[in-house]
């Protein structure tokens, strides 16, 4: 099988996440190195007793480490391991950015840190929030939205996941009335309020992505040998790493656009999901349903990926 790897964006996050991948060396030692580079306590970030992953600048460095730590296990366990291509959510992004090489993890969690924290700014800013929307009608939605942003109402589209999912976002009162307006028009079967730490991937976070231009100005990115896709160009990253990441905070992503271009160009199918949660399984099955769908989530999750790619439970 050819795999498209899947990473997790904000709002996979689950309180206990990573805790019983401690007892392994390799991701001990990845969260050591992450935690040292977000200046955060990545472990508690884990644990958050007080809920520290309901906020921004403690989830992003948190998931990035857990997906890099499960990363770099499965290369050392299954070092013939056929990844042909990879796309992450967002966040996910950054920990596809890792897995390829295109910067070190150190640098990597340190340059998430940094991104967390404006986000967490811009959010702080203004009340805002986002909603799903199943199964909608784009051009309805869009007319709907241009008509609110005709009269100063700031509602965006945000994502567009799947086929059969897109999110909006922006001013909270701007959402409710997006919303109210969907469901008055059909323009989609069921709209969802999401709770969220703020509209991401809306100009909301403009202030967020000219800072992450500072922030990036010198950084470096290696070539990468496993094309990732980006959600903004729904194209692999060359070496235009730097000016997509500042982008990618305030304008929409595309993962479903990305698995289509994983399938047809790479040629995967199967798709194995890194985080703690299976929503990008979901998202990858409405895009096509012969892919076949791998998730590692928790340590139980890994030993059973392990042992099927080795023949044991073939």
């Amino acid at each position: 099988m050819k795999f498209g790897l899947l990473f997790s964006g904000q709002g996979a996050q689950r309180a206990g996440m990573g805790i019983n991948f401690l007892a392994d060396p390799l991701f001990k030692e990845t969260v050591e190195i992450a935690s040292e580079a977000s200046g955060q306590d990545i472990v508690a970030d884990f644990k958050s007793e007080h809920d520290e992953l309901k906020k921004t600048v403690h989830v992003q460095p948190a998931l990035v480490a857990f997906e890099a730590g499960i990363y770099r296990m499965l290369q050392r366990d299954l070092p013939d391991f056929n990844a042909a291509g990879m796309v992450g959510l967002s966040l996910g992004e950054y920990g596809a950015m890792i897995a390829s090489k295109a910067i070190s993890l150190k640098e990597g969690i340190s340059l998430v840190s940094d991104r967390a924290k404006y986000m967490q700014e811009d959010a702080d800013q203004v009340s805002s929030s986002m909603a799903a929307l199943i199964k909608p009608d784009v051009d309805k939605v869009n007319a709907i939205l241009t008509a609110l942003q005709n009269t100063d109402q700031q509602v965006y589209f945000s994502n567009f996941n799947s086929p059969k999912q897109i999110v909006i976002g922006g001013e909270e009162s701007a959402v409710k009335k997006a919303v109210q307006e969907i469901n008055d028009q059909e323009a989609a079967k069921r709209a969802v309020e999401l709770k969220v730490n703020g509209a991401f991937h809306t100009p909301l976070f403009n202030e967020a992505s000219k800072k992450m231009h500072q922030r990036l100005a010198n950084v470096s990115f290696a070539q990468v040998e496993i094309p990732v896709i980006s959600n903004t160009t729904v194209k692999p990253f060359t070496d235009d790493w730097a000016e997509i990441m500042e982008r990618q905070l305030a304008v929409p992503t595309h993962f479903g656009s990305c698995v289509q271009y994983l399938i047809d160009q790479v040629g995967i199918d199967a798709t194995l999901e890194i985080g703690p949660g299976k929503t990008l399984s979901s998202f990858a099955r409405q895009v096509d349903r012969k892919l076949e769908h791998y998730h590692i989530g928790n340590l139980t999750d890994y030993q059973k990926f392990i042992e099927e790619e080795h023949g044991i439970k073939k």
